[in-house]
């Protein structure tokens, strides 16, 4: 399975690493190592060397509670950065919702947009549409993500039931309005949003059932790097001197992955990329 990017044909026949790059003074896990051009543009050649296979590059935190970033302060994280890693010969994603930023990065050379939103936010003072500016380039990739809610109301309000159906159906119509539009199938990746207005129970559900979210006949991409979930589950045992904060969750965010991979999962989103890289590879001598 090939995922057509502006740059590059993506070969998935094996699991893709992406490298997070957070150009962002609040992030969750990394928020203000990496707040200049040239401390990113540092970090993007550190993943690489450590085998990332893509960089993710986002300018705006999207943890919960997290307030939204202005148009002109994203451009200006995020911008200079695209500008400089678009040279370093592998696949560069962006991680907005905002159309202006999409169409500023797909400018400049980025391969994927990869939208917490799946296109679906609109500025009421802008008629600028996500889904009409990945449509109108002509080889761009996507991911396109289920969120409930939005990142300052999703986890005051997580979703009910069974959650696998409803993330299928919701990324299975998205993807297919999306090509309603003439984008092909081969551009388009799905990511089930773990942790995006979700419970711990339901995001293990998730991934306890990923193979039925293959059933849309997508790739996906499994993003589980440090996530709570991943704390609320695999944190040290009381009276133990071991820490717990969100950089202590390196070992059970590899595991995720590695088991988001055995499911089906063609890309993985991480922060740890050696770790997860040498881990692959221990699965790939298995197989």
């Amino acid at each position: 399975m090939i995922w057509l990017t502006s740059r590059f044909a993506i070969d998935l026949s094996r699991p893709q690493v992406m490298g997070i790059v957070n150009v962002t003074p609040d992030s969750f896990s990394d928020g203000g190592q990496h707040a200049t051009t040239a401390t990113a543009l540092a970090h993007c050649e550190q993943l690489l060397k450590e085998g990332a296979d893509i960089l993710d590059i986002g300018g705006e935190s999207t943890r919960p509670g997290a307030p939204p970033v202005p148009l002109a302060e994203e451009l200006a994280r995020v911008l200079p950065l695209v500008r400089e890693a678009v040279k370093l010969g592998v696949p560069v994603s962006v991680d907005t919702y905002k159309p202006q930023v999409m169409q500023a990065v797909l400018d400049l050379g980025a391969d994927i947009i990869n939208d917490i939103w799946a296109l679906r936010w609109r500025d009421s003072a802008d008629p600028l549409d996500g889904r009409q500016v990945v449509a109108q380039h002509p080889r761009c990739g996507v991911c396109l993500m289920h969120m409930h809610r939005e990142p300052q109301t999703m986890q005051a309000a997580p979703m009910e039931g069974d959650v696998v159906p409803q993330v299928l159906s919701f990324l299975e119509r998205l993807a297919q309005e999306l090509q309603g539009l003439g984008v092909e199938k081969s551009r388009i990746v799905l990511d089930p949003g773990i942790g995006f207005g979700k419970t711990v129970a339901q995001n293990f559900a998730l991934l306890a059932r990923q193979q039925e979210l293959l059933a849309a006949g997508y790739p996906l991409l499994a993003g589980w790097s440090r996530k709570s979930s991943i704390g609320a589950v695999a944190s040290p045992p009381p009276g133990t001197a071991l820490p717990a904060g969100v950089h202590e969750r390196l070992v059970p965010s590899v595991a995720a992955a590695l088991l988001a991979v055995e499911r089906g999962a063609a890309v993985v989103r991480v922060h740890d990329v050696l770790a997860t890289v040498q881990a692959l590879k221990v699965l790939d001598a298995i197989k």
